[in-house]
């Protein structure tokens, strides 16, 4: 059930850099329909019942909690959100899929990993490229929570590079059935799943395959102990070896080769859904620590009051309602997307695959930002506890180690940032995204004369409006050089394309931030002043992030005049008219997430 697109301009994957966004044009959490609300809050009692209630629990690694957990969210319908009505799903649009991940993941990593293991990875692949008698067959059990599915990718020499395993499927002589031998490791579901997406590779193929594989120890599969893992304790981790398994030939997925393209479109979806699993967590840790801060009298006054205690409570709720205001708006993008093509007459599995594919970049972008962002969050929480924090006895030490696996999960951090820029690079060279001509525009405007009127800058956060789009000119001037530098070569140089990743990110989540505290403003929207300090301060890093890491790219390729000129610009584009007071602005937020002892945003 994709929502219907309205004639607002829609914007293809990575051209936000190169072209304006309006404001109206923007998906925010504000925009929540009244179904999506009563979502929301279904699943936050969900949650408030049968999980907050139990962390000590997970964090002793009951995994017949899990299961249980997750067989009673199957009876809700929430595994089966996205699935399509006809295979007994709710077939609900890609933004309500998204925040029912986002809610019923912030109590424990254990069920985060559970619910988005099933869900995404163990599910998707069959509704997005199963046979209509593939479908018919496992979907319908892996909606309603029947059956649990697991995704059997990596193995111990097939990390980051997925399509270097070694599993082998052999065809049988009368050619009915395939023989898969091989090990797969950090199998999330694997100590209850009922069916395994397994890929592997037949004879010599260039690429592996993906097949459906039903769970069944007499037919040679066996598993490791569960793994003793830093955290996510509750989340059933095994090791899995096929020995000479039978599968039947009607069990591919997809066709002979293609299951490199299915790991990798499942990663992008898997991204933008592990974002959205890391929010709800940051909301609540900032809550926690916030009662906490509050409660805890240390001369005679609560440390709330501290502007230390401030500064970190501010930065925590700043790169919180950051890390949201980019993934819905992610979020809807692809969902309008796939409501496009839907209606241009592609089938809802095409569809929704090439929706997802088209905002890949942004999939990745996400995936880094509020990973870290969730990690930044519960160590900061850790600090509001003092030593307290560093104690099993509460709530954040496990938090902490929870959201450690997220800058891991779905393609390493370190992959996602170079696969950004990558996948910009070549869109740009398909014609889908012009940096050429803005990147010729950039190099122009280096070598004219710098205009010395004073802007009008009286209208909200238009200043930093106007700051935002110079630094995209940054990232333009930065990794256009680069590309003509080093061309097709570029990919060897990892820390410049690292470092043009940070910038790429910043701009994206500085922009959405931005765009969201306008929208909020202009229709006098609930905590608009409080959103627009928020933006003014996360772009106010922004800027430090983008011009550290701009110099240190142009330092690394760039020589003599050429490098003079690019450090004058970088100067010239990230300079502000009027500096905001960082302080103050800390103490705004702080003051608010105090007052109302939780994240009110």
């Amino acid at each position: 059930m994709a929502t219907e697109t309205t004639n607002k301009d829609l914007l293809r994957g990575g051209q936000f850099l190169v072209k304006e966004t309006p404001c109206e044009d923007i998906f925010t959490p504000e925009d929540f329909s009244e179904e999506q609300n009563m979502m929301k809050a279904s699943v936050k009692e969900f949650v408030d019942r049968e999980i907050w209630p139990h962390k000590e629990r997970f964090e002793h690694k009951d995994y017949a909690l899990t299961e249980e957990v997750m067989r009673k969210a199957g009876d809700l319908g929430l595994l089966g959100i996205a699935v399509p009505e006809k295979f007994g799903g709710l077939g609900m649009g890609f933004v309500t899929t998204m925040l029912v991940c986002d809610y019923i993941s912030g109590a424990t990593g254990s069920i985060a990993t559970a619910f988005g293991a099933h869900t995404g990875i163990g599910t998707m692949p069959i509704t997005l490229y199963g046979t209509e008698a593939q479908r018919q067959k496992y979907v319908p059990k892996l909606a309603t929570g029947e059956w649990f599915g697991a995704y059997c990718l990596t193995e111990p020499g097939a990390g980051s590079d997925a399509n270097s395993g070694k599993t082998k499927a052999v065809l049988s002589e009368d050619g009915k059935h395939y023989s898969i031998s091989g090990q797969k490791m950090w199998i999330s579901n694997a100590g209850f799943c009922s069916v395994f997406i397994v890929f592997a590779r037949i004879e010599d193929d260039k690429n592996i395959t993906g097949f459906i594989v039903e769970n069944d120890p007499a037919n040679g599969i066996s598993m490791g102990e569960e793994e003793n893992k830093l955290g996510i304790h509750s989340s059933s981790t095994r090791q899995v070896f096929f020995n000479d398994t039978k599968v039947p030939v009607e069990n591919m997925l997809a066709g002979r080769g293609e299951g490199f393209k299915i790991a990798m479109n499942a990663l992008n979806v898997g991204r933008i859904k592990l974002a959205a699993a890391s929010l709800d967590a940051q909301r609540r840790v900032i809550s926690e620590a916030t009662k906490y801060a509050n409660e805890r009298v240390q001369f005679k006054t609560p440390i709330a009051k501290f502007g230390a205690i401030k500064s970190k409570l501010a930065e925590m709720a700043t790169n919180a309602f950051v890390s949201e205001s980019a993934t819905y708006r992610a979020g809807k993008n692809i969902e309008d997307r796939i409501s496009i093509r839907e209606n241009s007459g592609a089938t809802h599995q095409e569809a929704e695959l090439k929706g997802v594919e088209e905002y890949a970049i942004e999939c990745s972008i996400l995936k880094v930002a509020v990973s870290e962002d969730i990690q930044n969050c519960s160590d900061e929480g850790i600090q509001i506890f003092g030593g307290m924090g560093f104690s099993a006895d509460t709530p954040m030490e496990a938090a902490w180690r929870d959201a450690r696996i997220a800058r891991i999960y779905e393609g390493t951090n370190e992959i996602n940032r170079m696969l950004a820029v990558g996948m910009l690079v070549k869109k740009a060279m398909k014609g889908h995204v012009d940096l050429l001509n803005p990147a010729q525009e950039v190099a122009k405007e280096l070598t004219g004369i710098p205009s010395f009127e004073t802007p009008d800058y009286s209208e909200t956060l238009s200043e930093e409006k106007a700051l935002l789009e110079n630094l995209k000119k940054v990232f333009l001037m930065v990794a256009g050089s680069a590309v003509q530098k080093y061309g097709a070569e570029l990919e060897e140089h990892q820390q410049l394309l690292l470092a043009s990743a940070d910038i790429l990110i910043e701009i994206y989540m500085a922009e959405s931030g931005i765009l969201r505290a306008e929208k909020t403003s202009k229709n006098n929207g609930k905590n608009a002043e409080y959103q627009v300090a928020m933006a003014q301060l996360y772009l106010y890093h922004a800027v430090d992030i983008v011009s550290q890491k701009a110099k240190e790219g142009i330092v690394s390729f760039a020589e003599g005049d050429e490098q003079r000129m690019m450090l004058m610009g970088l100067k010239r584009f990230t300079k502000y008219q009027n500096m905001p007071n960082v302080v103050a602005l800390r103490n705004k937020i702080a003051e608010k997430v105090s007052a109302e002892n939780t994240y009110p945003f």
